[in-house]
């Protein structure tokens, strides 16, 4: 499937379905011409891949040559489940093992095999990330969380050393230190940016476009071959 892209240009993919075990799990994959990297999102808790945005942060990668996989880190019965329960999305584990295993099979399709791979996470989907960086390491080139909550990753953090940016909003005063105290562990693989006036969403206008070029930056400048 082809359809224009952020930047103007040609853009392939569209909706596919990624094997999981014995589940699959629903994913938006596009890919601009002449792609220089894919990133892999995962979301945050009780969102999707059809959260806003990560959408808009999607299409400020599209307009940087850089493609995106989206996806449900819940199989359609486990999210009806966590709905009434919410046990699912705090299950660090099993989301970075899902990261993982979509991280082999992306290196398995034409389309993405020969793209580096950086990760986004948002909120509890950044400790999922940073636990699937530290397994996959040879793969994983670079990292960026929002609002995330690094904690989360528990032993694996020390163990990242792929290139990591944490953004967090000026007004998200808890999640602020807790990223303070993940730094400790990143070390040098580590930066931390304050978006000023921003809260946990980044709500407020501006905020979310800083999030989106900031993103952008990061993965344009470690994802290329020779960055």
């Amino acid at each position: 499937m082809a359809m224009r892209g952020q930047a103007g240009t040609t853009t392939r993919g569209g909706g596919v379905t990624i094997p999981v075990g014995a589940a699959g799990l629903p994913a938006d994959v596009l890919v601009p011409e002449g792609a220089v990297g894919v990133v892999l999102f995962a979301h945050g808790s009780g969102s999707s891949r059809h959260s806003p945005r990560n959408t808009a942060v999607a299409g400020a990668l599209h307009g940087r040559a850089l493609g995106t996989v989206l996806v449900d880190l819940l199989t359609p019965e486990e999210d009806r489940v966590d709905a009434q329960t919410a046990e699912l999305r705090f299950n660090i584990g099993l989301l970075a093992d899902r990261l993982a295993t979509i991280v082999d099979w992306m290196a398995t399709e034409p389309t993405l095999s020969r793209l580096p791979v950086g990760l986004f996470g948002a909120s509890t989907g950044a400790a999922a990330a940073l636990v699937a960086a530290a397994f996959r390491p040879e793969r994983v080139r670079a990292v960026v969380s929002r609002g995330g909550r690094p904690d989360l990753a528990g032993a694996a953090l020390c163990r990242v050393q792929t290139p990591t940016l944490l953004l967090v909003g000026g007004l998200d005063e808890q999640v602020i230190a807790l990223n303070e105290e993940a730094m400790t562990d990143l070390g040098e693989a580590g930066e931390l940016r304050v978006v000023p006036g921003a809260t946990h969403l980044f709500e407020e206008p501006g905020t979310l476009e800083q999030v989106a070029d900031a993103a952008a930056d990061w993965f344009a400048g470690h994802l290329p071959p020779g960055a």
